[in-house]
Parts: C-alpha cells; structure tokens; sequence
C-alpha cells in the first residue's frame, strides 16, 4: 500500500485529500507545518508527499529538500494558490514531479497521483531488473570449478566489458550459447537486446529474412514489412550459432554487415544502420574449412578477433558434481520435487560416462532422473540406459594384464566396493537384501560396508545393525 503525506497549514485542505485519498486506498498522514512535515519525513518513509507551498513556518520547496535528501525516490508533488514562472521553475528543477494551481479539480489531482506512483513503480522495477543484470552477469549459469572452467571464466570477464567480436567454439552441448549471454550480462549492452539465432537450422532464404529483414511484397508470404533481426539487436548483441554451417552466399552478406555495419532488408533498396555487437558459435573446425575453401578466409578473421574454446565436459570430470546439483535444484523447483540428494553409486555412474553430449546430455539425464524417481535420492535406475549401464565404468579396471603388472587386491577392493554401493542403492540402504543379492554374508557384508563407510548418510533400513 502507498504511503502518502500530506503537508498544509489549511486544515479543510489537509482533510479534503486525506479523505479523498484514503477512499483510495492510501496510507495517508497529515502534517499542519514545514516544520512537522520534515520531522515525519525524517522519521518514516513516504512513496509520495503533497505539499503547499507558502505556509506560515517555512516553504514547501523546504519540504521538497528534505524529502529528496533522506528519500531520494519520494515523488513531490507541490500546490499553492500563488503561482508564479519562477517558483514553478524553482521546484521542478529540484526535483518535483509537478506543480499544481489551486484551485484544482480533484478527479485531474488523482490522475496526476495515479501516473507519478505508476512512474515510481517503473522506475524501481527497472533499478531492480538492472540490479539483477549485474549480479546474474557473474557468469552464474557457467556452473563449474574446474581450471578449464576458471579459465574460460577469467577470459569472458576480459572479453565482457569490450566491443570485440567473439568466436565461441566447442562441441554440441557445452555450452556456446551460455557463454554468449555471460559475455552480454556484463557487457555496457546489457539493458539492450540479446538476440540468438541458429544458422544452420533455416535455409539461404529463410535465414536472409530473419537475419535482415523484408519489405512487403518481396517474397510470396511477406505481407507486411518486418524487421531483421540486426534491427532488432540494435544497441545489443546478436548470436549467430553455427556459422559454420553457412552458405557461401550468406557469408558474404554477413562480411559486408561486419565491415559496414549496414543492412538491407530483402526486397528493399534503403541501407539501414545497426550497431549490434556480433558473437559466433561453431561446432566445426574453421581453420580446416578455410584451407579447403569451405569457408571464407576474410570472414574468419571478423568474427576471430578473440577466440573462446568451451572444453567438453570429459575433459572436465571434476565439475560434473557441481553441474548434476545444479541441475536436480533446477527440475527440483520445476517438477515440484523434493530429492534430496543424487546416491553415491548413481554420482559415479555420472562421472565415469563419456558424457559424448557433453553438458546438455547431462542435464536430459537429471531431468529424467527428476521426473521418474520416487524416492527421496537419486538412483542409477532412473538414468537412461547408456549412462546406467555405465559405458565407461571398466575405467580403473584393467581387461588386460598390461607388462607393467597390476595391483589385484586394489582392483578387487575397488571392484567390492562398486558393487556393495550399487547393491545398496538399489535396495534403498537395506543391508540383508544387498547382501542377498551379492551372495554374501550378513556379517561379512556389515564388515565392508563399515569399512568403505557405504552407510554413512544413510538412513536406518530393515536390517541395518544386526
């Protein structure tokens, strides 16, 4: 609820808009002086304060500096009965939001009240969102603390702040597109446009009318005229995705937008000026396509003035704890879900896949985790069948005696230990049945799983201590 005061020595004035406003909706106060006005300003925050002007103890423009000294963002709003060019223009330039003549008719005062308090709301949600900007431009999406990732990091932190051309490359799924946005969110453009775009999903004609734009008329189906999307990343940042995948037509229009920074849209004679910040993506080698002609040579050096390598996520093992949290709190929220926790057995299962799709497979894997599992963990069963089985779980198994030797009582204990986790996982931490299913002992099962601490974060089961 708004908080408005009132400041008047009239007091049929001060209860005229007190009970105009509180029928409102208002919290409404009163004061009957300058002086009484600045004492409750002082002492409370108001969203907005309804001055006169002359009063017997001081001016309201005396109100109007206070209130825009403790309380920055009050609006201000100033009546008198004795207008003057010079008083008006006093007040506005300290900051009022406007200057009313009594008398006034009511109805015109509530909309002038309604607009200022609309304006203000705007205002903050614009320093919020501003504010957000900022603190989501720490690259909070890049999940990872890894070195691979720490460098990648420091680099975009480097990049962000300048106007340079980047050329993001990695494999499918690691992540291009998250990188871009970082490097937008602390970019001087961020309150602008970030616009994404895949170039190897639309064909020559498409892609022409969605990057530039088209008059009306100039193709079967252009009705109307429509703005590119250079245009519409006008003072932001355009990422064009897979360049690679360009045509050499296409990369001969898109050179031209970067040496001139101009468009035409198709069918159109008229050169318009966009300044956008230009960001690309590839999954391909483009040094190989520019030595096999497959890729313009001049067009590679635009768009690799500063060059960003996202590493696959097999190269980085240690981060995959971090990013399969991030994501079961992310589908957690989504789903409505309360899973505590992803079980030991199942985060190794996590770490020791190839993970070919690199992040974005992950993150398929924890969503479906999140939507079939029932229990409070997650467990490998709910993975897909590539990552359940474990593709790549021989790794630290040897299947050959190498002429180096092995150590066979470490690998068997690795081996015991795997399997006791993965028993217990899928029996929900109940120990007689994981031992049943490993053919082992009660006791003996009791045993090892003590040792390697298998239990540990675990809760009490059906047959845990006996």
């Amino acid at each position: 609820m708004d908080r408005i005061l009132i400041v008047d020595d009239e007091k049929g004035m001060r209860d005229l808009l007190s009970i105009m406003l509180k029928n409102e909706g208002y919290k409404v106060d009163a004061a009957e002086s300058a002086t009484r006005a600045r004492d409750l300003i002082s002492r409370g925050t108001y969203d907005l304060v309804i001055s006169d002007i002359a009063m017997p103890d001081g001016s309201g423009v005396d109100v109007l500096r206070t209130a825009r000294e403790i309380q920055p963002d009050c609006i201000v709003i100033l009546i008198t009965a004795y207008a003057s060019t010079e008083s008006a223009i006093e007040a506005l330039k300290l900051g009022a939001y406007d200057y009313i003549i009594k008398p006034f008719d009511v109805e015109e005062l509530r909309i002038v009240l309604k607009n200022a308090l609309e304006k203000r709301q705007l205002e903050r949600e614009n320093t919020l969102l501003k504010r957000e900007l900022k603190e989501t431009s720490r690259f909070d999406d890049l999940v990872g603390e890894s070195s691979a990732m720490e460098q990648v990091k420091a680099l975009l932190d480097r990049v962000a702040p300048t106007n340079s051309t980047v050329l993001i490359w990695g494999e499918s799924g690691t992540g291009k597109e998250l990188a871009a946005r970082a490097i937008h969110g602390r970019s001087p453009r961020r309150a602008k446009q970030f616009v994404s775009i895949n170039c190897g999903a639309l064909p020559d004609e498409l892609l022409e009318s969605e990057l530039f734009g088209h008059v009306k008329g100039s193709f079967t189906g252009a009705v109307a005229t429509k703005k590119g999307l250079f245009e519409v990343a006008d003072g932001g940042t355009i990422f064009l995705d897979e360049i690679g995948d360009t045509s050499a037509a296409m990369q001969i229009k898109l050179l031209r937008v970067l040496q001139e920074r101009q468009i035409r849209r198709v069918g159109g004679t008229e050169q318009l000026e966009v300044d956008v910040r230009i960001i690309t993506a590839t999954n391909q080698d483009l040094e190989t396509m520019v030595r096999e002609k497959r890729f313009r040579e001049d067009l590679y050096y635009r768009i690799n003035v500063i060059a960003v390598q996202m590493p696959p996520l097999r190269e980085k093992r240690e981060d995959i704890p971090f990013l399969a949290n991030h994501f079961l709190a992310k589908y957690n929220k989504i789903m409505g879900k309360k899973i505590r926790e992803i079980s030991p057995e199942a985060m190794r299962h996590l770490t020791e896949y190839g993970w070919p799709g690199n992040v974005r497979e992950l993150e398929n894997v924890i969503e479906r985790a999140v939507a079939l599992e029932g229990t409070e963990r997650i467990l490998p069963a709910s993975f897909n069948r590539e990552v359940a089985s474990r593709a790549d779980s021989g790794q630290g198994l040897p299947v050959v005696l190498t002429d180096g030797g092995i150590d066979l009582e470490t690998q068997l204990e690795q081996l015991r230990e795997r399997l006791m986790s993965e028993a217990l996982a899928r029996t929900h931490g109940v120990q007689t049945r994981a031992a049943e299913l490993l053919g082992m002992s009660f006791r003996s099962f009791r045993y090892f799983a003590k040792k390697y601490n298998l239990m540990e974060g675990r809760e009490p089961k059906e047959g845990f201590g006996q």
